[in-house]
């Protein structure tokens, strides 16, 4: 993050703009359908199943600034499961890290050029407090130097999925920033680019796969080397975080960005009753319109929606066979199916079955099938303005679906006459 102005200032402002705007729906929205005013744009999704709630311009490529920082901790993280590094190891301070961390109009803390510090250290100054040269020293360390990491930045992108990225160094700032030391492919005054869709998709994964992440970033301020001179008190910057100046319930991470080109960004995640949704705001005009904007979103998450049980277990259906002695088979849950559903789109689910491709063709299942065989999946199809897709499709709401019946194969022979009567009759 890029501190534009100075924290006392940045507080004293805050505190102007705290009254907050009230919640909105589609209709009350300023902007016509739009929840959000001072943003360019947002997506809002179901932490659970990857469900889109609600998007505006999702796949616009924008700065996400410090945002970036998530992709560092998920590397972290992953670097500290596999047992490459553990949180006591140490690290010394290169002079490009050294450099940056003693620019305090970045959000630092300044690290000691003949001090070794702790994976642990580092790591929450980045979380809480969104240190920069601390970014840069866990990237060193994980990936020997920056350019090496944001390669490994690239392929975890690519491995998770997300379609709209550019990163040309692992803190998010300006390489106009980072005193001519930014990793050498990178153009000089180049900056990351994320789309809100990407962002979104990173946050889901990085709190699926180390939901040890929403730990440090619900932390509120931690005192840096408390106990020694280089005692630092690190105010978190995501100010929805319970008890700070925009303060909402169940807020518990994620990550905030500003840079002078990007504006300010927001990736947050709060968890009520149950329920977690991530709301990402990108390109807001002002400290005030990126968290009231954030707000927005969350309060028509918590307001509208709720898991509903929309097919009871033992749920039946016939579905076509092929090759069968029966020309359909029926099949059932043993489990309820549960979708997050906006209140009022109830009747606009359906079911939809996805049969298992190793038995099935063509939207049939193929004969022999036998009795309490799992032969695919029922999940939810939403018409009319009920949702927009799954960021994740695999991770969609989904029970399996067992054969009532036996369905056995027909001989051969009546097989070979079938196929033989249904090209014929195609050619009439």
């Amino acid at each position: 993050m890029r501190r534009t102005v100075p924290t006392i200032v940045a507080l004293v402002f805050a505190a102007l703009c705290l009254v907050v705007q009230p919640s909105a729906s589609f209709a009350q929205a300023d902007r016509g359908d739009f929840l959000t005013r001072a943003s360019e744009s947002a997506i809002l999704i179901d932490g659970a199943s990857s469900r889109i709630l609600y998007q505006e311009k999702p796949d616009l490529a924008l700065p996400p600034a410090s945002i970036t920082k998530v992709m560092t901790e998920y590397l972290v993280l992953d670097a500290v499961k596999s047992g490459r590094i553990s949180w006591d190891l140490k690290t010394p301070v290169s002079d490009y890290v050294f450099r940056i961390s003693q620019n305090r109009k970045l959000s630092n803390v300044p690290l000691r050029r003949d001090e070794s510090y702790t994976v642990r250290e580092l790591y929450e100054s980045v979380t809480i407090y969104s240190a920069n040269g601390s970014t840069i020293a866990l990237a060193e360390l994980i990936a020997g130097s920056e350019a090496e990491f944001i390669k490994m930045m690239d392929r975890k992108a690519a491995q998770l999925g997300l379609d709209s990225y550019k990163f040309v160094n692992s803190t998010g700032l300006n390489n106009a920033d980072l005193l001519g030391m930014h990793p050498p492919s990178t153009g000089s005054r180049e900056e990351n680019s994320m789309s809100p869709r990407s962002v979104a998709l990173l946050a889901y994964h990085a709190i699926r796969d180390h939901p040890e992440i929403l730990k440090t970033s619900s932390v509120p301020r931690k005192v840096f080397r408390e106990g020694t001179p280089d005692r630092i008190r690190m105010d978190n910057w995501n100010w929805m975080l319970p008890g700070l100046v925009y303060g909402y319930e169940g807020c518990d991470g994620l990550k905030t960005g500003s840079t002078d080109l990007g504006g300010y960004s927001f990736v947050a995640t709060a968890k009520r009753n149950g329920m977690r949704f991530i709301a990402v705001v990108m390109k807001a005009d002002s400290y005030a319109g990126r968290f009231n904007d954030t707000k927005r979103l969350l309060d028509y998450a918590f307001d509208n929606h709720k898991p509903r049980t929309v097919f009871s277990p033992g749920h039946t259906a016939r579905l076509p066979v092929v090759n069968g002695k029966q020309r359909t088979v029926e099949v059932t849950t043993r489990r309820p199916l549960t979708v997050m559903v906006k209140s009022g789109d109830e009747k606009l689910v359906r079911p939809a079955y996805r049969l298992d491709p190793t038995i099935s063709q063509n939207g049939a299942l193929v004969a022999p099938v036998k009795k309490g065989q799992a032969v695919g999946y029922l999940t939810a199809d939403f018409t009319g303005g009920a949702g927009f897709g799954y960021l994740v499709d695999v991770d969609r709401e989904k029970v399996e679906i067992y054969a009532v019946e036996t369905v056995k194969r027909e001989s051969w022979l009546t097989v070979l006459l079938r196929g033989i009567w249904h090209y014929l009759t195609g050619l009439l």
